[in-house]
């Protein structure tokens, strides 16, 4: 016959379980909380006004838009529900958007059950986003593609 400790009988406790989690969803969750602050100034403060963010000194030096030329104020309407100003303001950022909350939500579910979070990029997608940010640059900057200026 078994017998059975006190410690066996009682069923574990969810308060452990719980600060555990918390614990391991630290690090996504700060980045999320500085993430979500980012935008609020920026949704906040108007990039549209003058003097409230500095100029891109590509675009100040040379007239030619930066990948990220427009991505204040593509956040800014972004922040406002604006999705076609976002969008016309810097369609790439918009993508952006996407992808981090896609890579955030899966990294949160990878740190809430434990496990690390595993982004595994070859040279080939490396060179893709290379060229996707860099083909974006280039037909932005070209005459037929002023629908991208920001």
């Amino acid at each position: 016959m078994h017998r059975v400790d006190a410690d066996e009988a009682d069923p574990p406790s969810a308060a452990p379980a719980v600060g555990t989690a918390l614990r391991r969803l630290a690090v996504p969750l700060g980045v999320l909380g500085s993430v979500i602050a980012a935008f609020a100034y920026v949704g906040t403060v108007d990039p549209n006004e003058p003097g409230h963010y500095p100029t891109c000194p590509l675009l100040q030096l040379t007239g030619v838009y930066c990948p990220g030329c427009g991505g204040l104020r593509s956040a800014h309407a972004f922040v406002h529900g604006d999705l076609a100003t976002a969008l016309g303001a810097n369609a790439l950022a918009v993508a952006g958007y996407g992808l981090f909350a896609v890579v955030w939500t899966l990294w949160a579910l990878r740190a809430a059950r434990g496990r690390r979070p595993r982004i595994e990029l070859g040279p080939l997608q490396l060179y893709g986003i290379g060229v996707l940010i860099a083909v974006f640059t280039l037909v932005r900057n070209l005459p037929f593609g002023a629908w991208l200026h920001p």
